[in-house]
């Protein structure tokens, strides 16, 4: 889903992201709401940050990315956390680009979301390539969602990806090294 945000477009930054699990839920401009073979994933775009909150079960992970005032906790490389029976996997990267390269790569993400059904995308008013965009699936067993979050006037993409799932047992004897 593909909408235009109605606010102004406030976290200007790709550095002043920071990460933050166990929050909760906060004001949203857009939410969309999925239920993933039994999991219920809630996507929120919140101005030019997101929040994912997660139940499946008995279990629930709430993630946020978001110019947090106060936070002491910038955005991370990569974080492995256990979540009551779960393992959590995060991981972000800022992508540089020229005008052009972030042209082009603003249009292909945002085609690549914007009619799929597990997917939320707002735009900003002010620029066609200031956006945020997020994409969920669930695949053996685990939930995974990817975000996209676009300065245009600095020529940064930053890119996340998480997972979320249950451990999975390691037996000796299939292990190769067993």
């Amino acid at each position: 889903m593909l909408t235009t945000l109605k606010t102004a477009y406030t976290d200007t930054r790709a550095a002043d992201l920071a990460w933050a699990l166990g929050r909760e839920p906060l004001p949203a401009l857009a939410v969309l709401d999925l239920q993933l073979d039994g999991a219920l994933l809630q996507l929120r775009l919140l101005g030019a940050s997101h929040q994912v909150l997660l139940e499946d079960g008995e279990e629930s992970c709430s993630e946020t990315v978001a110019c947090m005032p106060g936070s002491s906790t910038p955005l991370p490389l990569g974080v492995a956390k256990r979540l009551g029976e779960w393992e959590y996997e995060f991981a972000a990267r800022v992508e540089t680009l020229t005008r052009g390269q972030f042209a082009g790569r603003a249009q292909e993400l945002l085609a690549l979301v914007a009619d799929h059904p597990n997917s939320l995308a707002g735009t900003f008013p002010g620029s066609p390539h200031a956006f945020t965009a997020m994409l969920a699936q669930r695949y053996e067993g685990q939930v995974r969602w990817r975000t996209w979050h676009a300065y245009p006037q600095e020529g940064q993409l930053v890119v996340t990806r998480s997972r979320v799932g249950v451990r999975m047992p390691v037996s000796l004897e299939s292990h190769p090294c067993g």
